[in-house]
This record gives C-alpha cells, structure tokens and sequence, in this order.
C-alpha cells in the first residue's frame, strides 16, 4: 500500500484504487509500528474516491531526515577522488569498512521539497549532484514501517575541499526531497529493488543508471538502530541510506535540469533544480 500526503487530507492507494483516509494527523498516523495493519483496516471502512494524483504533498511536516553516507561502493570511490587532494580520502575508506555508518542530520520539514517542487544548488558551489537513495520511514519506537524516494542535494566541491564541511554541502534550503508517497508493505522491501535516475536538460537525457539496493554494504535495519542508539524521535524519523549512483566528475547540475529519480514498487520523485 500508498500513503500519500496531499491538499485533500491522506489518502490511501491499495490494489489500484485511491481512499480519502478518515485521520487528519499526519505525525500519528505514520508514526504507528502497526501501520500496515492499520492500513489494512482502515481501508475496509471506506469507499474509494477518483483522484489524478493532483496535490501531492511532501510526506513529512514533523519528522526530522536524516542520512547515511558512503553505503555503496561507487559512493566510496566518488568521495575518494572529490577529497583527494584534501587529504581526506583515507576517512571514507574507512568508515565503508568500519561497523560504525556514517550518519548526519539532512534536512527540517521546512527545508524539504516534494515531488513537483524546486530543489536548490548552492550559489557558493560550482559542481553539485542529486543522490538518488532509497528513505526509511522509522516509528519512534525505531521500527521500520515505510520507504519512500530521496534525493540527497550535493556540492561535491564544498565537501571535497575538506570533509569538515560535509553539513554545508549537504544541508541548505532545498537541499532534499522526498516522496512521493510513503510505501508500506506487509513485509520488508525485496532488496532486488531498482533504484533508476534521470536528469533531464532541455528534454534531452543527460545523465541516467540505475543500481538494486542490494549493492547496499550495509544493512537497513542496522542503519535504523545506529541512528535511533542515543536520539530519540518523538514523530519518526526518515532516513535516507546512501547512493550507488553518482555522475562523472565532469557533470554538474544546472538551473533548470529535471532529476527524475525513480523506485520500483514506489514511483517517481520528480523535482526541477531551481
């Protein structure tokens, strides 16, 4: 099943067909280790409604997203060579083998963009990149009950110049987003799942690949638990676990591209760079 958060209030998608859910508390009602189930249910007492998909919203407004960073290999291999001369390329080798992951605050609700909307390259920054990544959706209780689609904003200079700046390349005003739904499935999601992005400049296809997760060094739940060790969530939390998928160092994001990033069993984020 689907979650979307929309202008019309939460609506449900289960076996093809759209349902204008009763709950009018986003925060609660993701925030549920039962969500399925409470899906499920809830869907029984309803009837279902014609929607086109208009009026998307992001799906967050209280919880925090958070990242992973260096999960794959292709990851590990483009922070080496951005920090090179820095010096700083040993630390990503490091934390790829190290049992500790690399985590980092991403982004607020308020700086966040949904499916539709603009995201930002910073203008301090002169080669930027979009990060297709497979977003968690964790209970307060640390439980895994959802996934959505990520887009983790880079400036790969700014962090390549030296890996103390990694929160300002990582961290501005529209520097993520997330959607377009909340998938939530009976049982954890098939690690041969696809994740495929396409940027877009003019119409014409500028970059594009795609990778399974299960090229993921790491392993989802334990993500989960590193980051829920010593914080705490009181609406959830998203996390975004890391990309597999980055462009040649000569690719930058311009001004108008369209970053298409797309998760089998999920959908599209679509997003124009502002």
């Amino acid at each position: 099943m689907k979650l979307y958060r929309t202008n019309q209030g939460i609506i449900i998608e289960a076996s093809e067909k759209f349902y204008l859910s009763n709950a009018t508390n986003w925060d609660t009602y993701i925030n549920q280790d039962n969500l399925f189930e409470v899906l499920s249910s809830d869907i029984q007492s309803l009837s279902p409604i014609s929607w086109n998909g208009e009026g998307v919203l992001a799906p967050i407004v209280n919880q925090e997203i958070w990242a992973s960073g260096v999960t794959y290999m292709r990851s590990r291999e483009a922070r080496m060579e951005e920090s090179q001369d820095s010096g700083g390329a040993d630390f990503y080798a490091k934390v790829y083998e190290a049992e500790r992951p690399e985590l980092f605050f991403k982004s607020t609700a308020a700086r966040c963009m949904g499916t539709g909307e603009k995201v930002r390259i910073r203008k301090d920054s002169a080669w930027n990149v979009p990060e297709p990544e497979l977003t968690l959706m964790i209970t307060s209780s640390g439980k895994i009950v959802g996934y959505t689609i990520g887009n983790d904003m880079s400036s790969r200079d700014i962090e390549g110049e030296n890996p103390l700046y990694l929160p300002q390349a990582k961290s501005y005003d529209k520097a993520a987003a997330i959607g377009p739904c909340v998938y939530v499935p009976k049982d954890e999601i098939s690690l041969d799942t696809q994740i495929s992005i396409e940027i877009l400049r003019g119409g014409n296809s500028m970059f594009s690949n795609s990778i399974a997760i299960n090229r993921m060094k790491r392993k989802l739940a334990d993500l989960a638990h590193y980051l829920f060790r010593e914080m705490s969530f009181p609406n959830g939390a998203f996390l975004m676990t890391g990309t597999g998928i980055v462009p040649d160092n000569d690719f930058t994001l311009l001004s108008g591209d369209v970053v298409n990033i797309t998760i089998e069993g999920i959908g599209t984020l679509s997003n124009e760079v502002e």
